[in-house]
């Protein structure tokens, strides 16, 4: 009788065990983040931290001549403020001129990327200005660096120190398009010039834009990051540098847990390239685009809304060679879909100069794909092809309007004064905005007296008569919006303008 209990407690014993692991085994499937929660960074950071350095840099500032004060003012003899301003006054004829040159200092962060060479990758504004750098190894030795080159549009640096005076060692670039939110990220650096600072944390966002530069796309962490960490690396749990930290977030001017890196993808390639060549090789493709809203792509029967809508080509440019036209979206550029319009100019940058490349584009409701062969950014900027300079809009001229007043605004014919009046190139055709009315769609949507109707619809515009006409022909079609494209002095853009309900 006791085997039978002893034996039945053990299977009921066994069958609670199997239960649990196999309850277990459910929850880290369900939660594979928690069951790859790491027990410590210890081991990464004692095998990371050699090739993290601390930077110091020297600038010369000129300092201003002290001002003269103004003569000591009268005061009545025994007054209570007489001695409180001789005393003031003879204190400052006593200090010494500030007057000449003075040299500041500065700390940031960096890290080793080629131990045979002694590279060095850093941010641009840690050692912008500087006369002297140096950088400090884990050992505390000092050693004089050289500066390779700069790239300001993604605030990268690469400097270069005499390998042969010590053994470095070196990190490498990971791929950062695999740390996903929620994925855990470790920081060392220099903040507040307290060298080998380690901190963890997760990816708390991706693509983030700050405003900082035409090619933002930030990993963002809340790994505490403060100034001084500025170039240092963000590593991933296999070692790997996948962000450059580059910027907080922070109204105290401590770290709050928004920190921003510059993605190892983005960033390995401009390193490549300073080391090359000094500065950077970018890929140029020659438009000017917009966002695909989804007013825009009803219009243009394209679904869901996506891509970068070209609503200009400058001339000569690779791609008005290619015979890319405004009004085309481009859907993707060599193989890799454009999901949103800032992913373009990435991507575009990223490609060898001079390369054939593929463009799937969407036009009057086609795909169709086209080849171009890239030019270089630089050249393109050297060259004036880039600049933007726009008048000043004169006083309006009074003339004669005809209202659309199911969208909220007016127009009228382009004549030669008008073209003066507010700087419409000679080349471009339709019918002048003159008035935008309060409150209407053309008014939410940023229509502009001076703007040029150039197309609604994508049907030519030669008159006023000819909106109206497109207008009201939508209407009819019960449309719910209308598709303008508009000429802004040198500028061009499509803006959908959805009738009221």
């Amino acid at each position: 009788m006791q085997n039978i209990i002893f034996g039945a407690k053990r299977a009921f014993f066994l069958f609670a065990l199997f239960l649990s692991l196999a309850f277990s085994l459910s929850l880290a499937a369900l939660h594979p983040a928690a069951a790859a929660t790491p027990d410590g960074f210890e081991e990464l950071a004692e095998r990371l931290s050699p090739a993290v350095v601390n930077i110091s840099t020297t600038a010369t500032v000129e300092m201003q001549a002290r001002p003269d004060l103004p003569e000591m003012p009268q005061l009545p003899p025994g007054s209570p403020f007489e001695d409180f301003f001789r005393d003031f006054y003879d204190q400052f004829k006593n200090q010494p001129q500030q007057q000449g040159d003075n040299k500041v200092s500065a700390l940031g962060s960096g890290f080793i990327v080629d131990a045979e060479n002694g590279y060095v990758v850093t941010n641009n504004h840690v050692i912008k200005g500087a006369d002297e750098i140096r950088i400090i190894l884990q050992n505390d030795m000092t050693m004089d660096a050289t500066l390779v080159g700069v790239d300001e549009k993604t605030d990268l640096a690469v400097l270069k120190v005499d390998a042969s005076k010590t053994k470095l060692t070196a990190v490498s670039f990971g791929d950062s398009d695999k740390a996903k939110v929620g994925s855990w990220v470790l920081a060392i650096g220099n903040p507040f010039g307290l060298g080998g600072s380690v901190t963890a944390g997760i990816v708390s966002a991706r693509q983030r834009d700050i405003n900082a530069g035409p090619y933002d796309d930030f990993i963002q962490t809340d790994a505490s990051i403060n100034r001084g960490n500025s170039g240092g690396p963000m590593f991933n749990m296999q070692g790997d540098v996948i962000g450059v930290n580059t910027a907080i977030f922070s109204p105290t001017g401590g770290s709050v847990g928004i920190g921003f890196a510059v993605p190892s993808n983005l960033a390995k390639n401009v390193v490549s390239q300073l080391v090359k060549y000094g500065q950077t090789r970018r890929g140029w493709l020659g438009v000017r685009i917009q966002d695909v809203t989804d007013d825009i792509a009803d219009s243009l029967k394209l679904g869901k809304a996506r891509g970068a809508l070209v609503s200009s080509t400058t001339p000569d440019s690779p791609a008005a060679k290619a015979g890319v036209e405004p009004g085309d979206i481009i859907l993707s550029f060599n193989g890799r879909d454009i999901d949103h319009m800032r992913q373009l100019p990435r991507i575009v940058a990223e490609t060898e100069v001079g390369k054939q490349s593929s463009m799937e584009l969407w036009r009057k409701g086609e795909k169709k794909t086209v080849m171009v062969e890239l030019g270089q950014l630089e050249q393109a900027e050297e060259s004036g092809l880039l600049t933007n300079k726009k008048p000043t809009p004169p006083p309006v001229e009074k003339a004669k309007t005809t209202e659309v007043p199911a969208l909220g605004f007016s127009v009228t014919t382009l004549t030669d004064a008008l073209r003066d009046q507010y700087g419409v190139p000679a080349t471009t055709k339709g019918a002048l905005v003159m008035e935008v009315f309060p409150n209407g769609a053309a008014a939410e949507r940023g229509f502009a007296t001076g703007d040029v109707i150039v197309e609604a619809d994508q049907l030519e515009i030669k008159a006023p008569a000819d909106v109206v006409q497109q207008v009201e022909a939508a209407q009819k079609a019960k449309k719910s919006s209308v598709l303008f494209f508009l000429s802004r002095k040198d500028d061009r853009r499509f803006v959908a303008l959805k009738f009221p309900k």
